[in-house]
């Protein structure tokens, strides 16, 4: 198997790893999370469809709107999109990030029982693929797209794996502290335990002087 080949399967593997799909009732608010580098460009492809094909998809009810949260839970961005879009935004701290999706609040149609079917599929890096555009393209564009893409997938991964080995030297540097605090709070208690225990020795003693037993 040649390059383009090894290049090809291995660029279906990340795409599929990628995408994901998940059901939403009216009203209904669902969050993924995804642990995000920091100075990451992150877009997601979503699209909504009903469950009941028989449901009509032409209804200028029909959208979502997206919500992004950084790791501390303050809004990135808010909009609201139509049956599908394109969300893009670029994370300013490393941490667990949210994205929320909601169905429009108005009612959907006579169908408004109805569940509708989210289909996402979020990319890290400047090059992502466009599901819907990229089946137009050239063959040599499309490989070449396909190849920065795999090349910003890379570096998503090696600052993924920084991170995490600076969350790895956090959690090194808690558990010696907290090992730390366990011992002293030992050699604490055992200290107290004896000067208790001296105590009541001497108490005992001066007992024993006072009734004149000793």
């Amino acid at each position: 198997m040649g390059l383009r080949g090894v290049v090809f399967f291995l660029q279906c593997y990340l795409m599929l790893a990628a995408a994901m799909y998940f059901d939403l009732a009216e009203q209904e608010e669902k969050c993924i999370i995804e642990e995000i580098p920091e100075d990451m460009l992150v877009t997601g492809y979503f699209m909504l469809e009903p469950w009941n094909l028989k449901m009509n998809t032409n209804s200028p009810h029909l959208g979502v709107t997206v919500t992004v949260r950084d790791p501390n839970h303050e809004v990135l961005m808010s909009k609201r999109y139509g049956k599908h879009g394109k969300v893009t935004f670029t994370s300013h701290a490393s941490g667990q990030h949210f994205l929320c999706f909601q169905t429009n609040s108005t009612r959907f149609s006579v169908f408004a029982e109805e569940r509708m079917k989210l289909h996402l599929d979020v990319q890290m890096g400047e090059h992502s693929i466009d599901p819907g555009v990229e089946k137009t393209k050239g063959d040599l564009q499309t490989m070449e797209n396909r190849l920065r893409h795999l090349i910003d997938q890379m570096m998503y991964i090696t600052r993924h794996q920084e991170y995490q080995r600076e969350k790895e030297e956090t959690f090194r540097q808690i558990s010696e502290d907290t090992n730390s605090s366990v011992l002293w709070w030992a050699v604490v208690q055992t200290s107290i335990l004896l000067l208790v225990g001296f105590w009541q020795m001497k108490r005992l003693k001066d007992f024993f002087v006072a009734k004149k037993l000793v």
